[in-house]
């Protein structure tokens, strides 16, 4: 028998955090977060975190899991979310994956086979003396000659990522995006994928709001205590937005109000790369979020009650 999972995604700011909490009161959910950047600890507003006293009792996991010097993966996220969704459906509740990570999210309902090819040392001092001799910025070119469609996902900074990619190819002779494409993906889930949209114009003035929001609550602050810390720049996590434009702005490069202008244009982009991402898969049933906000969380309730009638020992009244 599949085991039972249920998705919500959709870009940042479209609702989805406040509408998982009502639907994991509803049917007993347990919560996986789905964002590659809440599994860091001490980076809370930046990236828009449930705190505590919004989870109204409900257990989240891949939340304040690791420091923000450690570099995590999609094939760790896998890992760990797909342990995490046979430990709650034993529990007879419900697994719910929330976010906008849309990589991360597809490697657990497609259950993507990751290379399994072994480390190389040989290769690796090789890319690593490469880098110690040209930089960063080269050794990521060098990945981008022959992988442009994994370059582009990884940061310059990414140093470990962009290492790993190209061990691979020169151990297998073909890219991972070449290897990731050959890849026969089925979905091993009883799943149902809610996806949440609104109106372009609505969701943008969300997200400026939020930002807003975000410097209000200390974003600054947040990110000079990281510093402080020795999380700089260097790290993936750090790159992540909100985060380099601040420490641009603590640096002297920006003023605040053009690092401010810079994390809501680039915060937009996101959600649009998101929406991008989120189209090509057929699996998911849209909601508009835009207008009838009550309806459209009724009409979702049904959709879950009804996809999951039978399959889940308890579903509470309420």
């Amino acid at each position: 028998m599949k085991e039972n999972l249920l998705v919500i995604v959709g870009p940042t700011a479209v609702g989805k955090t406040d509408l998982s909490i009502e639907i994991a009161l509803h049917f007993q959910g347990e919560i996986i977060s789905g964002d590659s950047m809440q599994v860091y600890k001490g980076m809370d507003i930046g990236t828009a975190k449930i705190r505590v006293e919004e989870m109204k009792g409900i257990p989240h996991y891949l939340i304040d899991e690791f420091n923000p010097d450690y570099a995590f993966s999609v094939a760790e996220f896998q890992e760990i979310a797909t342990a995490r969704i046979s430990e709650i459906n034993r529990r007879n509740h419900l697994p719910i994956i929330v976010g906008g990570t849309g990589l991360y999210i597809k490697s657990v309902t497609h259950q993507y086979q990751f290379s399994k090819a072994s480390m190389n040392e040989s290769i690796r001092s090789e890319w690593y003396h490469y880098l110690e001799i040209y930089g960063k910025k080269a050794l990521h070119q060098k990945l981008a000659d022959i992988d442009l469609e994994t370059a582009k996902k990884l940061h310059v900074n990414d140093v470990k990522r962009i290492i790993r990619a190209l061990e691979v190819y020169y151990q297998t002779g073909k890219t991972m995006s070449q290897l990731l494409k050959e890849q026969q993906l089925k979905i091993p889930y009883h799943l149902l994928m809610i996806g949440l949209t609104m109106d372009r114009e609505k969701l943008y003035d969300r997200i400026n709001r939020r930002v807003d929001l975000m410097l209000e609550q200390g974003l600054v602050e947040e990110v000079e205590k990281l510093l402080e810390l020795g999380y700089d720049e260097r790290y993936t996590s750090m790159q992540g937005i909100g985060y380099k434009e601040i420490i641009s702005y603590l640096k002297g490069d920006l003023s605040l109000e053009e690092a401010v202008n810079q994390i809501k244009q680039g915060t937009r982009r996101f959600a649009k790369r998101q929406l991008s991402w989120f189209r090509q898969m057929p699996e998911i049933n849209w909601f508009d979020m835009t207008e009838r906000k009550e309806q459209v969380q009724k009409e979702i309730m049904e959709k879950i009650s009804h996809h999951f009638a039978g399959k889940l020992i308890y579903l509470k009244n309420n």
